[in-house]
Order: C-alpha cells, then structure tokens, then sequence
C-alpha cells in the first residue's frame, strides 16, 4: 500500500538551539530533534543548515554522518540554498536507508540541483517557481512542467521528484488557499508526486492554533493528492490526522494498530 511520506522540519538553522548546535559542531540537540521525529513517526528527517555561505561545505557532511551514524536505517532530506553544501553531504551519504532528497530545486538559479540529483541518484523536491510566490496556478504549472522537462533531460525519474507548489500562510494570503489545494490536484492528475512546507500554512497565527490549521489543510491537501509534506510530527494531531488520511485513501488497513491511536 502507499503512504505518505512524512519528513521531519525540526532540525531547521532557525531554531536557536540548532543554530548553536550546527556552529558548535554539538551533536547532542541535533540527535535529540532526530530522535523525537523519528519516534513520532518521520520517515525522513530534513537538515536545513540555512544559506551556509561560509561553512556549509563543512556543516553538511559533519551533520549527515553524525545522523546516520546514529540513526542508520532513516534517510535524510538535505536543505540548504548552498548547493556546494549539499553536494559535500553527498557525497558522504549512505543511501542504504533510502535516497537522499535535495531540498530543493527549482525553475531559476537552483535548476542545477536537478542535476546534482542525478549524478547522485538523489531525489529532489521541484520548487513550481523560479523568484519568490508563483503569480497564479498557470505559473506554478508552468514551472512545474519547465523543471519535469530539465530532471527529464538530466537522467532522473519523475518518481525522483516531489513537486511543491508552495504553500502560503492564512494569515496574509487567505485567498491564494484554494489555489493551492488545486496546483496540488493538477500536479497529481500528472501522475507526479507532491510535497510542502506545511508550517508555513499556520505562520504567524496563535501558537495554540497552528496545529490545527495545519491538520485540517494537510486533510484538504491529501484530498486533493498531496503524496508528502514536510511537517513538525511531534504534532500529534497532526500525525493522527494523517493516519487517519490514509485509511479514508486506502493507503492503510483499519486495524488495531490505527485503532491504537
């Protein structure tokens, strides 16, 4: 059956212990972030280490043998804008546990990780834009098919791409919402497959209300196709929303360890 993929945002340069950990070169909240997401149910943890101008070709390999040497059988989800960085965590990787996925490409000056994916038979999320927020759906669809094309050209799968067509915040974009529900639809009526930050859909509101309004957008979502998201899984409503997802799909049997929940 299929499932949705679930990687883990919590190890993210933004948060203050990460970032002290990250310069530090401290592994001890870096493997407590991972562990808490692998035990929530993560099937990927992403390492976002930020622009990473000046060490990221350091940072990078540092943290990825730091994480699979603690956590061997989870795959990782490299996240940074320095594609120098992400080819230096590649390049030590082990993709035993599964691909890596480059976090991310796009139809603009990151087009180049598409390659970079290939020629280390990496997956790739496919950002459907090229500078900042897509205008409309007929944008972010024509991105989508500009990049399909390139990873095409370049050696790679489309089952070696998530396509993300950005998800926006409520809180200033309340009406752009449904537009993005329907680039989800269309990019899966493609037969592709698809992903999205979906914290930045709660951004900025109540802290108290984030975790619904992310439960109840990734339900839309996965209604609409959404096949992965890049999600906090120690929200466990959340995480049980999803579950529940999936047995609604198909994906899942209505068995006892659902009805554990």
């Amino acid at each position: 059956m299929a499932r949705f993929l679930i990687i883990g945002e919590r190890i993210h340069v933004i948060a203050p212990p990460i970032r002290k950990a990250l310069q530090e070169r401290d592994p001890k909240p870096i493997l407590e972030r991972a562990k808490e997401q692998i035990e929530a149910g993560a099937h990927y943890i992403d390492v976002n280490i930020g622009p990473a101008d000046r060490d990221g070709e350091e940072i990078m390999p540092w943290v990825v043998k730091l994480l699979q040497s603690e956590f061997p059988n989870v795959p990782l989800c490299l996240d940074t804008a320095n594609a120098k960085a992400i080819e230096a965590g590649l390049k030590v990787y082990d993709p035993t546990p599964g691909k890596a996925i480059i976090n991310s490409a796009d139809a603009g000056s990151r087009m180049g990780n598409l390659e970079l994916a290939a020629n280390y038979g990496a997956m790739v999320i496919g950002l459907c834009a090229k500078e900042g927020i897509p205008r409309d759906n007929e944008e972010r669809m024509a991105y989508c098919t500009e990049i399909l094309d390139r990873a095409i050209q370049v050696g790679l799968s489309p089952d070696d791409i998530l396509f993300d067509p950005l998800f926006v915040v409520i809180k200033g974009m309340q009406e752009k919402q449904q537009e993005v529900l329907d680039a989800v639809r269309q990019i899966s009526e493609m037969g592709l497959k698809t992903t999205g930050g979906l914290s930045n859909v709660s951004n900025g509101a109540p802290k108290e209300l984030r975790g619904l309004m992310d439960a109840v957008f990734c339900a839309m979502a996965i209604q609409c196709g959404l096949t992965s998201a890049i999600i906090n899984p120690c929200n466990k409503m959340l995480m049980d929303v999803i579950k529940t997802a999936e047995v609604i799909k198909g994906w899942n049997l209505y068995c006892d360890s659902y009805l554990e929940l």
